[in-house]
């Protein structure tokens, strides 16, 4: 069995996922060594079976194994539903050739299965990993660890800027990196974070020096003045005004970057039309794994956020 588990849609133009999918002996041979291929949904029947494109051939994917969990009713069915017409991972479970038609039956279950043994055994907590954004509610984000398995990023460890929505972060099909914070091998589940590696307060002030004026989005209005974010992991405060609305774009002046206490003075200069999508993700990790992450810099006399990742 391949130990790639990537989040669905990556294997599908691949040369190896079309070679596989390209002949009977390739099918067969990928049904024999319990390949993970991939295809597009292109519809589901009344009894909530799915039809796949692969190759020149259309499998069938059974009920039962098309989602991890809907055999014991812990998935609902618009797991199933929801895949038509996008890439689905699987494995060759059988050939069946129906009035001289070659159709392939196919397990979506068994891909999954195969990549979330695969995660609780291998990863460990701080491993940075890919996921693909699948779904976005008011408490977090959706995200496709691997052959259609998801995780949850709570609204929390998006980012230090603080938000409103995930959306103000993330679309769906964003493909982003993610931390593994913990894994519940009892429970099957696999618990992410974010905001780790969109750096440090040094890290993104260094980006900035006083007398520059910037875009940035004012995240929450209070008494003694306005947050506003000038990178998802860093906001400035910003002296009242008339232009400052919450989730309004403004640009602002700095005034002063204080390291020591972890500050940023702005002053806000002009209003600025919404931006069409949330600005492109800058990570400052990419691979590897972490052990120990803290947000204050050197010499801070606030003690700030700070992540510990352990076995």
């Amino acid at each position: 069995m391949t130990s790639c588990f990537a989040p669905e849609g990556r294997l599908l133009h691949t040369a190896e996922n079309l070679a596989a999918c390209a002949s009977p002996d390739a099918l067969a041979l990928a049904m024999e060594t319990g390949a993970i291929l991939e295809g597009m949904a292109l519809s589901c029947d009344a009894r909530q079976e799915l039809a796949v494109a692969l190759g020149p051939f259309t499998g069938r994917i059974p009920r039962e194994e098309a989602a991890l969990g809907i055999a014991e009713g812990e998935v609902r069915d618009i797991a199933i539903l929801s895949r038509v017409g996008k890439p689905v991972c699987f494995t060759v479970t059988g050939l069946e050739v129906r009035k001289g038609v070659l159709t392939p039956v196919l397990s979506r279950r068994q891909a999954q299965q195969a990549a979330l043994t695969h995660m609780l055994e291998r990863w460990r907590p701080g491993q940075i990993i890919p996921a693909a954004v699948t779904h976005l509610e008011p408490f977090g984000a959706f995200v496709d660890v691997g052959c259609g398995v998801v995780s949850l990023i709570g609204i929390e460890n998006i980012s230090v800027a603080r938000i409103s929505h995930p959306r103000d972060r993330f679309s769906v099909g964003d493909a982003i990196l993610a931390v593994v914070q913990d894994l519940d091998p009892a429970r099957r589940r696999i618990y992410l974070t974010h905001k780790e590696l969109l750096g440090t307060w040094q890290e993104n002030a260094a980006r900035f020096q006083p007398g520059m004026t910037v875009p940035g989005i004012v995240r929450g209005i209070k008494e003694y003045g306005a947050f506003v974010e000038l990178a998802p992991n860093l906001s400035g405060l910003a002296e009242h005004s008339p232009l400052l609305r919450e989730g309004g774009r403004v640009s602002v002046y700095i005034k002063a970057i204080l390291p020591e206490r972890m500050k940023i003075k702005l002053l806000a200069i002009d209003a600025l039309p919404p931006a069409p999508r949330p600005e492109p993700l800058r990570y400052f990790l990419t691979q590897g794994r972490l052990e120990k992450w803290k947000y204050a810099p050197p010499g801070c006399d606030r003690v700030g956020l700070e992540s510990v990742f352990s076995d």
